[in-house]
Formats: structure tokens, C-alpha cells, sequence
């Protein structure tokens, strides 16, 4: 098993990602990704692939909305998480981004929200993304989330400081926006690859795709203590969230978001 490998597995089996998209930062996330995914997602009772679904945020919004989702996920655990949920409308199991069990054009829409993150070779993105182009029916709409080049330097070290516990951190930033590669930097901590918006959009061509739309999701970052006072207050909540919304297909600004969504087809 490759080391970056050992190390995203060592730090899923910590059970984070359960909670993830419902505390104070996560839940913006959460919010946009919906409101994006809502204006190109067909109608319920439709067949949703959630690929690279971790415990099944997504999965289990969809099924409430009178969705079937095919749930894949690498790690086991948050398989066996959305497998506790008993929801008869999804279907998980164990999978692979690059080899999907699906078979072709069977499926209505697909999420892959989580395998760019992990996958640092670009023949692999591509791989996950034509296995996407694959299982979609003609015409249905993918949507690939990435997290952007800038996040660890602007949310990681701007916003939260990460340096104060990790001093470490400052260092590895010039690396890291060289390469994309995103090494942890406590133990057991996240591991990934960042895009450059042009390379995601590079990305989704070559994987046989169409793209139709490309969009910041959370706009300029804010600290966790910020998002939770902001949280309690329906006016600054709605304020975040149309400052998203302004500011998410401009170009100069796209790379200020922590995560970027390309719609495809």
C-alpha cells in the first residue's frame, strides 16, 4: 500500500468525517453543495451514484428527497456508517473511484465529491472521471468537487492559524501550491492533492466530459469561531451564503474558495 495511501485511510478510520459537514465550517459546505447540485439534478425518483461518498452526508439528503443512490466509498467504516442508517432507498458497498462495480449508463446523475481529494496521480483523476462518464446516462449531469490550491495557505493558515499548533505548516506552503500535494502535518492528519481551477477544468475534458459550469463554493474563507457566530444570526447566515453565491463564477475569484464544484456532462 503507497504511504499517501496508509496515511488518508489512517486518518478516516478516525470517524471524523461523520460530523464533518454539520459543524460550524462543514455546514456551509453543505449548504452551497446542495444549492449547486439542486439546479442541474433531475427529478426524484432518479439514480444517483454518490462516488467517494464518505459516511453519507449526500446520500442520505438525496434518499429523503425521494432519490435511489448508488453509495461507493473506499474506506469501510463509513460504509458500514451509512449501512447503520438502514435506508432501504440507498445501496453502498465498498468501491473504488477507478473501477466501479456499476454497470454503464445506469445511473441518472453522479456526485464524485471525494476521490480528486486523495488522488495525487493525474491519470488517476482522470481514470475517476471517466469511470463517472461511464455509469451516467447520456446527458446527466456529474459533479466533481475539488479542493482549491489556496485553501491550506487561506483557510488553513489565515483563517485557523493551523501554524500555531503545526509550525511546520508554513514551510511546506510553498511545496504544496507547486505541486498540489498536500502532505499531513500532524499524525493521522488529512492528506490530499488542491487543484489550480484550470487544471480541474483541464481534467474533466480529458476525462471524456462536457463542462457546463465550474463555481467556488464557499467564497472567501472564514475562520470555524466566525462560521458558528454567523451560524446563530439568519441575517449574517443569509449574507454568507449570498456573497457565495455573487462572487462564485468569477474568475479572479474562483481560487478563494476551500472547494470548487465543476459541473459536466
Amino acid at each position: 500500500m503507497a504511504t499517501a495511501d496508509r496515511e488518508m485511510r489512517a486518518y478516516y478510520a478516525q470517524g471524523k468525517e461523520r460530523d464533518r459537514l454539520i459543524g460550524a465550517k462543514g455546514a456551509l459546505e453543505s449548504a452551497r453543495t446542495k444549492e449547486i447540485l439542486q439546479r442541474r439534478l433531475p427529478a426524484p425518483p432518479a439514480v444517483i451514484a454518490d462516488i467517494g461518498g464518505g459516511p453519507g452526508h449526500y446520500a442520505q439528503w438525496l434518499a429523503r428527497l425521494g432519490y435511489t443512490v448508488q453509495h461507493r466509498d473506499l474506506i469501510e467504516l463509513h460504509v458500514d456508517q451509512l449501512q447503520a442508517s438502514g435506508n432501504p432507498s440507498i445501496q453502498t458497498a465498498v468501491g473504488d473511484a477507478r473501477a466501479l462495480d456499476l454497470p454503464t449508463s445506469s445511473v441518472d446523475a453522479v456526485l464524485l465529491f471525494g476521490p480528486l481529494y486523495h488522488l495525487a496521480e493525474r491519470k488517476d483523476r482522470v481514470q475517476a472521471l471517466k469511470e463517472a462518464c461511464r455509469i451516467v446516462c447520456d446527458g446527466g449531469p456529474v459533479f466533481v468537487a475539488a479542493i482549491s490550491r489556496w485553501a491550506p495557505r487561506l483557510d488553513g493558515v489565515l483563517q485557523e492559524r493551523l501554524y500555531e499548533d503545526s509550525p511546520d505548516f508554513l514551510a511546506l506552503l510553498p511545496r504544496v501550491e507547486r505541486t498540489g500535494e498536500l502532505p499531513p502535518v500532524v499524525p493521522n492528519g488529512f492528506v490530499g492533492y488542491t487543484h489550480r481551477p484550470g487544471d480541474l477544468v483541464e481534467e474533466v475534458s480529458e476525462g471524456g466530459l462536457r463542462l457546463d459550469d465550474l463555481v467556488g463554493v464557499e467564497g472567501l474563507p472564514l475562520s470555524a469561531t466566525d462560521m458558528l457566530a454567523r451560524g446563530g444570526d439568519p441575517i449574517a447566515w443569509d449574507v454568507l451564503i449570498d456573497a457565495a453565491r455573487a462572487i462564485e463564477r468569477v474568475p479572479e475569484l474562483l481560487g478563494l474558495s476551500p472547494h470548487l464544484i465543476a459541473t459536466a456532462s
